[in-house]
């Protein structure tokens, strides 16, 4: 009785869900939204939140978090919107905030992060040919046997280049150099892949 009038409380909804009933339970309290005076949701999910709070009203939702305080806790504002940020899209940024102001502190996570943008590329471009788990250098072995193949993958330029960026990328990576810690970094240089895993990763 009377919903329009009612505060409904959910208490921490995706225990136990899977993906696709975590989907179909936001939609459903994206719906039952219009229907009532005010959703307080509580949950221990970021990614469920931030599906929550990406559907919902700019002008009225809110977003609080509990944070310690001595023995005890209290409400902060919570931004969500830096918690929604993926990896990703942080190595992204930081990549394009090098090519803009090449700030030398961060050469060597930048270097760092190159290969992971373009694993990130490659596994949304061609997920079948590059699933979770897989390294660059068999995907690119793979693209190697199918050029020019009614099959192919990728252009030879496009392999090329990737097979370069590749290398470069590993560089600065424990699995493919022992001394990836110590790998000289030249600016310019840096300058130039980053420009160009960037430019790859737009194709």
């Amino acid at each position: 009785p009377q919903l329009a009038q009612k505060i409904v409380v959910i208490d921490d909804p995706m225990t136990s869900l899977d993906e696709h009933r975590s989907l179909t339970t936001v939609l459903e309290m994206r719906r039952l939204h219009d229907r009532v005076s005010q959703i307080i949701v509580l949950s221990h999910s970021k990614p469920f939140l931030c599906a929550l709070w990406e559907g919902a009203d700019t002008l009225t939702r809110t977003a609080l978090r509990l944070t310690r305080q001595g023995a005890g806790s209290t409400l902060a504002v919570w931004d969500v919107n830096q918690d929604c940020i993926t990896e990703h899209d942080r190595r992204h940024a930081l990549v394009s905030s090098y090519i803009e102001a090449g700030d030398p502190a961060q050469e060597r996570a930048v270097a760092e992060a190159l290969r992971p943008i373009l694993e990130a590329f490659v596994r949304v471009s061609y997920p079948g040919n590059f699933p979770p788990g897989s390294m660059l250098g068999h995907f690119i072995n793979t693209c190697e046997q199918r050029v020019g193949t009614p099959q192919q993958i990728l252009s030879r330029a496009d392999l090329d280049e990737l097979e370069v960026l590749k290398d470069y990328g590993n560089r600065f990576h424990h699995d493919t150099n022992p001394a990836w810690q110590t790998a000289v970094i030249n600016d310019l240089e840096l300058l130039d892949f980053c420009t160009r895993t960037l430019a790859f990763t737009r194709r």
